[in-house]
């Protein structure tokens, strides 16, 4: 090579190596951050599945987790062992879970910090009467289920066709009508005392929280969040309000695509403070301009719930049990919390399905229960106010809605159910649905994998309510 020639190559294998440094780099960040999600994912749902819902480690990996971690495949292993989960990734990322009596799991992201379980949640839950009829009591429904609803039912649990690849793998629907129960069932492994996981359906029972501090006025719905990142004068995020929390119009940046390294993965598999990770997210839009969907937002709100009760985990569990949870006979539920004792408000709620029915018959009956107020008056109107900013009626306050657009109510995500229906919803098709002007709460929980688009709630609903209607 002519002498003249050197500094040119050089110049070049330098401007090469400068150029792909910043891909390689992020590829190593991609590598890292999917391994600790897919197994901080691996760890959490196995022992929640395996250790709150009863399911064997074989059949929640065969029926849901290998489906949700698919692009680490071999990569990532896991066993649950006692009262704890722990999974592996590419041979070194290793995230453990463990469970506790009345907390279900909590993930490690970090390690093993040892917590230990927070005195004073020892208190035993209430019992129903086996033999007192839903919702007061804990009793099955007590006639046949019209042939037209075992029909609907039917179609609920069939798998479609295997050319569309969509799986629904429904595990248990509960329908009440007009206050009694009509008609459940559940898939083989689940039954009426399993408590189920809610994904997204955590943030309506949030919301219902969140109600309790509004009537006793520690919190204010349009005054701005206690959020204490956003103190400072010129930070322009201090004048978000719980309002615009609650409705997802805070104008918070966020990503909640699921995927490998975005933010809702990472808040949920890889954080020990998921309040605190989403708190940090910068505005990007003026608040009340924009709607977006956001986990995140719901966390910076169980972290508000976790400061009002002194940052006192045993203090907020007992606070949910006596005046929601128990005192509207859901004696199954919790909610699962982070590392720093936050309630991870966006994902993880847990209770059995007739008590996720009692959960809507708490809302259709206006937030009363056996003749006392749990919710205060007009709560339930304010959470199922369209939000301004969504563009089809779809969003309340927490609770996603049916109204359509207000010049064309044709324009709503359930075109065959009536306008007023609203329903707490999560990921993988869980479903509270709630149709007030038929007295109707319809719950269709399932493994659907991932979100296909057809876990047939949407026609389960239609079909009930043109069978109760006959």
């Amino acid at each position: 090579m002519p002498a003249y020639c050197a500094p040119m190559v050089r110049k070049i294998l330098l401007f090469v190596v400068a150029g792909a440094l910043p891909a390689v780099l992020y590829g190593v960040f991609w590598l890292q951050t999917a391994a600790h999600v897919g197994a901080g994912f691996a760890a959490k749902v196995a022992c929640s599945l395996v250790l709150d819902s009863a399911q064997s480690p074989e059949g929640a990996v065969a029926d849901y987790i290998a489906a949700e971690t698919a692009p680490l495949g071999a990569l990532l292993r896991f066993a649950v062992t006692g009262r704890a989960a722990e999974a592996t990734a590419l041979g070194v990322v290793r995230v453990r879970a463990i469970h506790r009596p009345g907390l279900g799991c909590t993930l490690l992201p970090d390690g093993d910090t040892g917590l230990a379980l927070p005195r004073g949640i020892e208190a035993k839950r209430p019992k129903l009467d086996p033999a007192s009829p839903w919702p007061l009591g804990d009793a099955g429904p007590s006639d046949a289920a019209p042939p037209a609803v075992e029909a609907a039912i039917d179609h609920a649990f069939a798998e479609p066709a295997a050319a569309t690849g969509n799986v629904r793998r429904t595990t248990a629907i509960v329908v009440a009508h007009d206050g009694r129960l009509v008609a459940e069932r559940y898939a083989p492994g689940y039954g009426p005392n399993v408590p189920m996981l809610s994904w997204s359906m955590a943030k309506s029972v949030l919301a219902a929280l969140v109600a309790i501090e509004v009537a006793d006025g520690r919190l204010a719905l349009h005054e701005r969040a206690p959020v204490p990142e956003w103190a400072s004068d010129d930070d322009p995020r201090r004048a978000i309000t719980l309002d615009q929390l609650l409705r997802m119009s805070s104008g918070l940046g966020w990503d909640e695509h699921y995927g490998a390294v975005n933010d809702v993965s990472r808040m949920l598999f890889t954080m020990p403070d998921t309040g605190a990770f989403a708190a940090r997210s910068p505005l990007v839009a003026t608040p009340d301009t924009v709607w977006y969907y956001s986990s995140g937002t719901s966390n910076i709100v169980a972290r508000i719930l976790r400061e009002l009760a002194g940052n006192d985990l045993a203090t907020l569990v007992r606070h949910a049990n006596e005046r929601l949870f128990d005192a509207a006979a859901m004696t199954s539920a919790m909610f699962e919390p982070d590392v720093s004792g936050t309630f991870i408000g966006s994902s993880f709620a847990f209770m059995t399905a007739r008590d996720w029915a009692r959960f809507g018959e708490l809302h259709r009956e206006d937030g009363v229960w056996n003749g006392r107020r749990i919710l205060p008056e007009g709560w339930v109107r304010y959470v199922t106010t369209p939000t301004p900013a969504a563009p089809e009626g779809q969003y309340g306050a927490h609770w996603w809605l049916n109204a359509g657009e207000p010049k064309d109510p044709a324009r709503r995500p359930w075109p065959d159910l009536p306008t007023d229906t609203y329903a707490a919803r999560g990921h993988s098709g869980q479903y509270v649905v709630v149709v007030p002007s038929a007295k109707l709460v319809v719950v269709r929980l399932g493994l659907s994998e991932p979100d296909n688009g057809d876990d047939g709630a949407a026609r389960l609903v239609a079909e009930i309510l043109a069978a109760l209607s006959r």
